[in-house]
Order: structure tokens, then sequence, then C-alpha cells
């Protein structure tokens, strides 16, 4: 009986090791690193994703109906490809850095725990801390004007697809459906003296009707969409990592700026 009863306090003592290690684990992990870095990988991946196609599509609506001579979309087909080139390099680039930024949620996160304990944060530490808050900071505003640049698409096809949409209306009152136009070249997007430049009355309704202008227009939609949620991911990144790296600096009592 005696047995018995240690095996089973023995068992109850390993259990309750196991559940208070799990907890332990669970307490250390960054959460608001880790929301941020999904909603970061989505938004990056949707906007990359979904602007790379639109701008296939864009360029092949501007070539089929707006501009038929080649020298004359030559900049925009070349502009487009540039920042084709870019995407490439943003979703590179946010790969590796939101795993760095999670790696260290999960580092800050740990320190922060275990402040009073044997653990210790070292100068280096914090100071690569530091240089995330301030290069988070600099990414957050520059996503700021990339939400702000993706909605331009948007409101050029809500535009089009407005007059398209009011042509087509049976209370609109058109005498002259021809003399209602989309002129592209006032946007700069191709010069004045581009061919045709402009589309009137059917032919402006048979562009709002193609795969790749429906396609396109939904697609900078996301891609805008996209956009927003990797600033909001950013702005989740700044959040987490300005309040560890604050309670690692004021805590410890050591400046990385004055010690080394």
């Amino acid at each position: 009986m005696e047995s018995t009863a240690e095996e089973s306090q023995e068992q109850n003592q390993d259990k309750k090791g196991c559940f208070e290690c799990c907890i332990k684990c669970l307490g250390g992990v960054p959460y608001a690193s880790l929301v941020a870095t999904i909603l970061c990988f989505s938004g990056v991946a949707l906007f990359c994703g979904c602007g790379h196609v639109a701008l296939t599509g864009t360029l092949t609506i501007l070539e089929n109906h707006f501009s038929k001579v080649a020298s004359d979309h030559a900049t925009v087909t070349d502009v487009v490809q540039v920042m084709q080139y870019v995407i490439y390099g943003i979703a590179s680039f946010f790969f590796l850095y939101g795993i760095i930024l999670l790696a260290e949620g999960f580092y800050t996160t740990s320190a922060v725990k275990e402040l009073h304990s044997e653990f210790k944060t070292s100068v280096c530490g914090r100071c690569i801390s530091g240089m995330f808050v301030c290069l988070t900071y600099i990414l957050g505003v520059a996503w700021l004007g990339v939400f702000g640049f993706s909605a331009v698409p948007v409101f050029l096809f809500y535009n089009v697809w407005s007059t398209c949409a009011a042509m087509r209306s049976p209370v609109a009152n058109i005498t002259s459906v021809d003399s209602i136009c989309v002129d592209v070249r006032q946007y700069g997007i191709i010069p004045w003296n581009a061919t045709p430049g402009k589309a009137c009355g059917s032919t402006l309704g048979d562009i709002c009707t193609t795969s790749e202008f429906y396609l396109s227009y939904h697609l900078y939609i996301v891609a805008c969409a996209g956009a927003g949620a990797t600033v909001i991911a950013l702005l989740i990144y700044m959040m987490a990592t300005t309040y560890n790296y604050a309670l690692l600096k004021f805590k410890s009592g050591e400046d990385c700026c004055t010690k080394f």
C-alpha cells in the first residue's frame, strides 16, 4: 500500500511539473509579435502577389485600348517592370525581417519575464532591441506612404468603373453615349500625343467588361488592403518592441550607450 501511494504521489508531481513547465513556456511566447508576424506575412503576400498581377493586367489594358504605338507606352512598361522587381525585393525582405522580429520578440519576452532572476540581459541585446524599434518605426512610416500610393490605382479604376456603370444605368438620361470618355493621358500615364489615348462610348463599355479590367480592379483593392494590414502589423511590432525595450533598459539600470 505504501509503495502504491508513493508511486501515485510521484506521478502527480511529474504531471504537475510538466503542467507548470508548459504554462511557463506558454508565458514566454510573444503573442503580440506572433500576431504581428502572421498579419505582416499575410499583408505583404496580398500586396506583392495581387499587385504584381494587377500591374500586368493594367499594362495589357493600356496596350490594347489606350496606346497602340509601342513607343508611347515604353516608359510605362519599364516602370511596371521595375515595380515588379521591387515587389520581389519587398516580399523577400519582409519575410526575413518578420522572422527576425519574431525571434527578437522571443528573446525580449524571455528577458523581461526573468529579469529579476538569474537571467542576465546583455548590453548588445538591448542595443539590438533599440535598433529594431527605430527600424520598425521607419518602416511603418514608409508603409503609410505605400498604403496611400496603393490607393491611387483603386481610385483610377473606380472612376472608370463608375463611368461605365453610369452609362449602363437605365435611370441615366444620356443623349449621346459617345460623348462620355475616359482619357488616361490626363493622369500622366502616357504622353499627350499617344493614340488613341482615350476611350469613349461603346469602346469604354467594352473595356469595363474585359477580364483584365475586372481582375485588375479587384486585385488593386486587395493589394491596398494588404498594405493596410502590413501597416497595422508594423504598429503592433512597434508597440511590442518599444515596451520590451523600455523594460529591459530601465529595469536593468544600464544604458547601451554608456556601457560596452
